[in-house]
């Protein structure tokens, strides 16, 4: 019961924090400049980009439903993709997700009878592929369009393919590791357990896939003044940048760092419709499921916990 309380008063800091923090963002702008902002974004544009928004929280259900068979305890897939969206349309805002989306994952997840220990898994495996997505696109992006993706990173296209190389050699290196090494390998003196190879090569393809999504929903917004390449590579390092830096929400980060590197390209106003997509869109709605689950799951009636499959 304690253990419960406690986990209720987080889950409760959480919201607090990532309403505060959405507030204080959109407190910077008036109303004018937010729907203004907005208003100068062509009607097919910002609704693609409302889609490309959705496709990627799409994808980030599936690093759940990966991690889940990555812990030996499969869900059915509409669980998966609850826990995973109402953590994560929480966590984007909040920062720091593994924490902040953890505590609404091991909420839901402990519920469906995942223990400490496996929760911890499926939070490591997505943890995992987040960093796996974000260098395999950068590495496509060097290797594809490597003077686009050198003009935005201030490298010359030699050194541009190199790094890219460099980039898939790791992913390269990480796929062959699943499909020959069985057991647990340890890294900095944590044990790690390879995922097998199907389920590394998922992760390889729906964490590129998510980023592709979050770059193209981006792009969508600045109006085609920069190429696709361009806005890729520059959110690619500004989500780095973000994710170093421990902002909550990258907040600032993300912007300042892809206006440093698209200069004129990205303005403020399509930063400002970027966010307002991506991140506080999806908050509300998250928000929403959060509470009805709190309502429904807990009550005597909900369904008896259970790991299968569905």
């Amino acid at each position: 019961m304690t253990k419960t309380i406690l986990l209720r008063i987080v889950i409760v800091i959480a919201i607090c924090g990532a309403l505060f923090l959405a507030y204080r963002t959109l407190s910077q702008y008036s109303l004018d400049d937010i729907t203004s902002s907005i208003a100068q974004i062509p009607k097919t544009s910002f609704l693609l980009s409302l889609g490309f928004a959705a496709l990627s929280y799409l994808c980030l259900t599936g690093f759940d439903y990966l991690a889940l068979h990555y812990a030996g305890k499969p869900l059915a897939y509409p669980k998966a993709a609850l826990a995973s969206f109402t953590g994560l349309s929480i966590g984007h805002n909040v920062g720091v997700a593994a924490l902040s989306s953890g505590a609404v994952r091991y909420r839901f997840y402990t519920r469906w009878g995942l223990s400490a220990e496996e929760i911890a898994k499926v939070i490591l495996f997505c943890g995992l592929t987040v960093g796996i997505g974000l260098i395999t696109l950068a590495g496509l992006c060097l290797l594809i369009l490597p003077e686009s993706a050198a003009k935005v990173g201030g490298m010359d296209p030699v050194t541009a393919r190199l790094v890219g190389g460099l980039c898939l050699a790791v992913i390269a290196v990480y796929l062959m590791a699943a499909a020959i090494i069985r057991g647990s390998v340890t890294i900095i003196k944590w044990p790690f357990t390879l995922p097998s190879l199907p389920l590394a090569a998922g992760q390889v393809v729906i964490g590129t896939a998510n980023f592709a999504c979050v770059a193209a929903c981006l792009h969508q917004l600045l109006n085609a003044s920069a190429g696709y390449m361009e806005t890729t590579t520059a959110y690619v390092v500004g989500n780095l940048t973000a994710l170093v830096s421990h902002v909550p929400g990258g907040l600032g980060v993300l912007e300042a760092t892809i206006t440093y590197l698209m200069g004129g390209a990205a303005s403020i106003g399509a930063l400002i419709a970027f966010r307002v997509v991506y991140f506080f869109i999806p908050l509300p709605i998250g928000l929403i499921l959060l509470v009805i689950s709190e309502l429904t799951l807990a009550s005597p009636s909900a369904e008896p916990a259970s790991s299968e499959a569905g």
